[in-house]
């Protein structure tokens, strides 16, 4: 039996982040993955012959460059290849374009609404502003609000600095945003449903409420505070799929001398007087450590991996109570040519970025209706995008792969578990949708991956399915996340830590959460002069 200074469970790009930073200080680290192959959420697989799928997460930005400097993954084979523009197209042919340049954004808007277009400034301007607060905390670990400890104390004050050094007025701003509905928050600034819809669904993507719901202004934040090659907010696809960023962190990892073990469902965490002593797969296997990371979620991690005699009862119930609410569901689609759309024009840049159809409040909040009512959205929010027009390498020549990720897609049936049927019915709804907008589309699938709820956690580990590990709500956030006083990165056995999207900041392929942990592990090794240089507390 090995002995190892950190074992990771599950090789998820914040688990192999983490690991990565643990081996690069010199610990032994072991990372064990339930799946034949690493990435978690985060893969690029051949489903079919000559296509490579990005077939969960589908879109880099949120990756932090401090991370992507520290591992050097450009040295590893990471190459994060940036795309623009973005489209809703309406039932009546009429189209809103998404631009980078700002100006012919303002004119795009103006198009549509005079005012809209003078309003594109100032709203664009506050949701920056938004970014600029919230981008350094992702790198930071949430003080606990009620410790008095030296390093809380300092991290709180820290909070205020900034919070205040931005003005009166920008304090009750961001206590309004955050708890306001996307659809409010853009009804400030523009008159347009058509603009407001197309900008709404930044608030709404992998969570499980709808454009009037509270709470999602701030989710449409957590997809704007990105960048890529220094320009925030933009978005771009890792070349060869998004598999690239888990196997250049994997092979950063392995650099420093770490080990992965694929095909290693961990089954138990074994606990000896009060501590972690390391993990039992299920083939029977343990492997011995002092420190065990999950970068499972939290409700999983709790619920599924401790004997319950190890917890606090109080403890397992804050885990299943936790708000995992799937809402999502995707489709990937290798296609034997380019599919048409008539209401942009053979060559019109705008096919390059994401392609919407719903073009009102109205459709969104009646999508969620759907989902509410316990069925996939009859008329669903789609992301689309074709990936392989930017990178061909995902492609034979000539064919295209079709990333759509769907809302709203409930982890259950009107109750029941997910049926082949039900998931036929759901995929020919998304299709159908494609299909209303592009004649030719129907015509050009060669193959269809289909991922319900149902799949992305039996695969995924996802539970039912939620991209982010767990709500993005004010009542999950920063020392609230994932449990109030263990919001840390810390576990409530001692030697046991978290590291997944279910810990500060939250969900999307950022590996800060993962980087984070690897944080604090260190401090508590003792070890502060091997923490990555400028990521020490003030």
């Amino acid at each position: 039996m090995t002995n190892y200074d950190a074992i990771v469970v599950g090789a998820g790009h914040n688990g192999l982040t983490n690991a990565a930073y643990l081996a690069r200080a010199g610990l032994k680290v072991l990372v064990l993955e339930r799946m034949p192959w690493i990435g978690g959420a985060a893969v690029s697989r051949e489903i079919e012959k000559g296509w490579m799928y990005s077939n969960c997460s589908y879109v880099c930005s949120l990756l932090r460059p401090e991370l992507f400097r520290d591992l050097e993954l450009a040295r590893h084979g990471l190459q994060v290849v940036p795309y623009g523009g973005g489209v809703t197209i309406t039932r009546t042919g009429d189209v809103l374009g998404n631009y980078t340049d700002e100006d012919v954004q303002r004119r795009e808007f103006a198009r549509h609404n005079p005012r809209d277009g003078d309003a594109y400034h100032r709203y664009s301007t506050d949701v920056i502003r938004q970014c600029k607060f919230i981008r350094p905390l992702l790198l930071r670990t949430p003080p606990d609000p009620t410790s008095f400890k030296p390093r809380d104390i300092r991290e709180l004050i820290y909070l205020g600095r900034e919070f205040t050094k931005f003005g009166e007025q920008f304090i009750y701003d961001t206590l309004r945003f955050y708890t306001m509905s996307i659809a409010d928050f853009l009804g400030e600034y523009f008159e347009s449903d058509l603009i407001k819809a197309h900008l709404s669904g930044s608030g709404i993507i992998g969570s499980a409420m709808g454009v009037y719901s509270p709470g999602t202004a701030y989710v449409l934040l957590h997809h704007y505070m990105g960048d890529v090659d220094g320009s925030i907010g933009a978005w771009g696809f890792a070349r060869g799929g998004m598999g690239a960023v888990s196997n250049a962190i994997a092979s950063a990892y392995k650099s420093f001398g770490g080990e992965i073990v694929t095909d290693a469902p961990v089954e138990r965490v074994i606990v000896r007087n009060g501590r972690v002593a390391g993990v039992a797969t299920a083939n029977g296997n343990e492997y011995r450590a002092k420190i065990v990371v999950s970068n499972l979620d939290p409700k999983r991690t709790f619920t599924k991996l401790f004997d319950e005699g190890d917890l606090n009862p109080e403890f397992v119930k804050r885990a299943r109570n936790f708000k995992i609410r799937g809402s999502s569901g995707k489709l990937n689609i290798a296609l034997d040519g380019l599919p048409e759309f008539p209401a942009l024009g053979r060559d019109n840049p705008l096919r390059f970025g994401d392609i919407h159809f719903l073009d009102s409040l109205e459709k969104m909040e009646r999508a969620y209706d759907d989902w509410k009512n316990g069925t996939w959205s009859k008329e669903p929010y789609l992301d689309l995008l074709i990936p392989s027009m930017t990178d061909p390498t995902m492609t034979p020549p000539g064919k295209h792969f079709m990333s759509v990720f769907v809302q709203y897609v409930p982890p259950k049936i009107h109750g029941r578990d997910w049926t082949d049927q039900d998931r036929d019915g759901f995929k020919n709804t998304v299709l159908d949708q494609i299909g209303r907008y592009s004649p030719n589309f129907k015509s050009l699938i060669r193959h269809v991956e289909v991922r319900t709820p149902r799949e992305l956690e039996d695969e995924v580990g996802l539970t039912e399915g939620n991209i982010f590990q767990g709500e993005l709500t004010m009542d999950q956030l920063l020392f609230n996340r994932p449990f109030p006083g263990y919001a840390q990165y810390r576990g409530p056995v001692k030697g046991f830590y978290m590291c997944g999207s279910g810990t500060h900041p939250g969900g999307g392929v950022m590996a800060a959460p993962g980087a984070n942990a690897a944080r604090e592990i260190l401090l508590d090794l003792k070890r502060p002069s091997l923490v990555p240089e400028g990521w020490q507390d003030d």
